[in-house]
């Protein structure tokens, strides 16, 4: 679907607002849309049957997905972010991508939605977001919420980058991904990086988060209620 229309919205809480011709349309995650004027038709429906179902569920999505149908020109739909990050535009005529499990945000409907399972040992048990990855392939345009501020690398033939193991947002297809231990007694057991980090090997580019929800939620536990009473 060439020509999207689109504008990101605001900084620490963005919303994704797309304007459609006539008989275009998406689809995206239950409960993302935020706002749609009349002239947009929503359906909902489980896309890859069953099967595709379980597979969303599995990668942290829903098992059902909104389409959304333009019935003339200049409809307009919004969507929103899940909590504070950044909303990224994927271009998949550039190639597919894998992200981080709960990213998917919409994407038009020429863009193939699946998940991928780690292939290397190592990067599935230590790599933050476990074995599971989602795969967005096709053509046309996607997009998906990732943590934080987004931080934009562009790897050469073999160049490599080490980064703590939940701050990848997505990469492309080519760029290899692998889980390496930290070395050095005191690095791995006082250094507070953890034990692993994962390595991302070039061709490609690749979308770094800059605070992943885990480490938000584990650094706002200790200010939260343990509802004890006095």
């Amino acid at each position: 679907m060439p020509n999207l229309d689109y504008q990101i919205l605001g900084s620490v809480m963005p919303m994704l607002e797309i304007v459609l011709k006539k008989s275009q349309r998406l689809y995206a995650q239950t409960g993302s849309m935020q706002w749609m004027d009349v002239n947009i038709q929503m359906d909902t429906a489980m896309r890859g049957g069953v099967f595709g179902a379980l597979k969303r569920t599995i990668s942290g999505e829903g098992m059902f997905l909104n389409y959304f149908s333009a019935l003339s020109d200049g409809a307009t739909v919004a969507f929103g972010h899940t909590f504070p990050g950044t909303i990224i535009p994927l271009d998949l005529n550039q190639g597919p991508m894998l992200c981080q499990r709960r990213s998917f945000l919409c994407a038009t409907e020429t863009v193939d939605y699946d998940i991928v399972l780690q292939r290397r040992l190592g990067a599935g048990f230590f790599g933050g977001e476990g074995f599971i990855l989602q795969k967005l392939s096709g053509s046309g345009m996607a997009f998906i919420e990732i943590d934080g501020e987004c931080v934009e690398k562009t790897l050469g033939p073999g160049e490599t980058i080490r980064v703590e193991t939940s701050a990848v947002g997505a990469f492309q297809e080519s760029v290899t991904m692998d889980i390496e231990r930290v070395k050095g007694f005191k690095n791995m057991f006082v250094g507070g990086e953890g034990l692993f980090l994962t390595t991302l090997k070039g061709p490609g580019r690749v979308w770094l988060q800059t605070m992943p929800i885990q480490s938000m939620a584990g650094e706002l536990s200790g200010f939260l209620s343990t509802g004890r009473k006095r």
